[in-house]
């Protein structure tokens, strides 16, 4: 099975809580775009942290852990239902992956940094991607993820696997400003 197909509901699933928690301005495009800049963040995120074939196919069979704490840490679990916060999507969100994408949002140089990185994994010649909407995005962009792109209130989830995605990059801390 390819990586992106099995990386596939885990991507689906840490973009629908970034979205969720970090909600687009009104209306139908405004959410379309933001949506596909939390998809491309996610994309490069998971094609990051699971580089190769076997790494999906592992984390597709063994589950990536939910949103759990991420949900704690924005206080989103105070507000959902009971029966929303069992919704079986929520399994399938990957903390780290959504830490990653959560610092490329917020930071250009480093989702400069990790598109051009990706050419080192399995996953290079899967589709081929310019992320542009992450790398360089339109006013129209910024403004429909003015929540998702904002770097102080992402700090909580960005900071948590920071370290990680800057020593994946084989980076120091100067990309991060």
């Amino acid at each position: 099975m390819p990586a992106d197909t099995s990386l596939s509901p885990l991507m689906a699933a840490t973009t629908h809580w970034l979205t969720r928690a970090y909600p687009a301005g009104s209306g139908a495009l405004q959410r379309s775009l933001a949506e596909a800049q939390a998809r491309q963040a996610v994309t490069v995120a998971a094609w990051l942290r699971y580089p190769t074939d076997l790494d999906a196919q592992l984390v597709a069979l063994t589950g990536p852990g939910g949103s759990g704490r991420l949900d704690w840490i924005t206080g989103a679990d105070a507000h959902c239902e009971d029966e929303e916060r069992d919704d079986v999507w929520r399994c399938w969100v990957d903390e780290v992956v959504a830490s990653w994408a959560a610092c490329l949002l917020t930071t250009p140089s480093l989702a400069s940094a990790a598109v051009a990185a990706l050419a080192s994994t399995e996953h290079a010649d899967a589709v081929p991607v310019a992320f542009r909407r992450l790398t360089d995005p339109a006013v129209d962009d910024r403004c429909a993820a003015a929540l998702l792109r904002h770097p102080d209130l992402l700090a909580p989830i960005a900071d948590l696997h920071r370290p990680g995605l800057l020593d994946c990059l084989g980076a120091d801390t100067a990309l991060t400003g």
